[in-house]
C-alpha cells in the first residue's frame, strides 16, 4: 500500500509539473485540440499519437519547432507529413519503431534521446500512431539511466503507453537485462 501511495504522489506531482511548468507552449490550446493520448511530460515536449495537418498547424502556431515521428514507413498517416512538417516551419524528423520486430530498444530509445537533448528548451512534439510506442522507448531510456523496472514502467506511461499489453512487453524486455 505504501509503494501504491508513493506511486500515486509521484504520478500526480510529474503531471502537475508537466502541465504548470509548460510555459514556452500554449498548453491550453493544445490540450483542447482533441489530440490523440496528447501529454505534456516536460516544459517543452508533447507526446502524442497521431496529430493531423490541422493539429500540426495548431502545433506550429503554439511553439513547436521539432516533430520527432516514430512511425515505421509502411503506417500511412493519410497525408506527408515530412512536407506537412516542413511547410509549417517545424523540422521533420523520423526514428521508425516498429513494435513487432523488436524496435523497443536500446538504440531507438537513445537515438530519440539525443534529439531530445538537442532541441531541449524548444517545442519539441514526439509521436507514433498512438502515442504507446513514445511511452515505451522512453521507459527503455529511464531502465537504462538507472532506474528500476516498475519506475521506468511509471515514466513510460506518463508519456503516452497506455496499453496494457505494451507495458507487459516492455517490462518483460527489462527484465531480460
Amino acid at each position: 500500500m505504501k509503494i501504491f501511495a508513493q506511486m500515486m504522489i509521484l504520478l500526480a506531482s510529474s503531471v502537475i509539473c508537466g502541465w504548470s511548468s509548460a510555459a514556452s507552449l500554449d498548453i491550453e490550446s493544445l490540450g483542447s485540440a482533441e489530440i490523440n493520448n496528447f501529454r505534456a511530460p516536460e516544459a517543452d515536449i508533447l507526446s502524442t499519437g497521431q496529430p493531423t495537418v490541422d493539429q500540426f498547424q495548431l502545433m506550429a502556431n503554439s511553439g513547436v519547432k521539432h516533430v520527432i515521428n516514430l512511425r515505421t514507413p509502411g503506417e500511412d498517416a493519410g497525408f506527408d507529413e515530412k512536407a506537412a512538417v516542413e511547410s509549417l516551419g517545424m523540422t521533420y524528423h523520423n526514428i521508425p519503431v516498429s513494435v513487432g520486430v523488436g524496435g523497443i530498444n536500446a538504440s531507438n530509445s537513445e537515438a530519440l534521446q539525443a534529439l531530445l537533448d538537442e532541441f531541449e528548451d524548444e517545442g519539441v512534439v514526439v509521436h507514433c500512431a498512438t502515442g504507446n510506442r513514445v511511452g515505451a522507448l522512453i521507459s527503455v531510456s529511464e531502465f537504462e539511466d538507472g532506474s528500476s523496472i516498475d519506475n521506468s514502467i511509471i515514466e513510460g506511461v506518463r508519456w503516452g503507453m497506455t496499453s496494457e499489453r505494451l507495458q507487459q512487453v516492455v517490462r518483460e524486455n527489462l527484465s531480460s537485462k
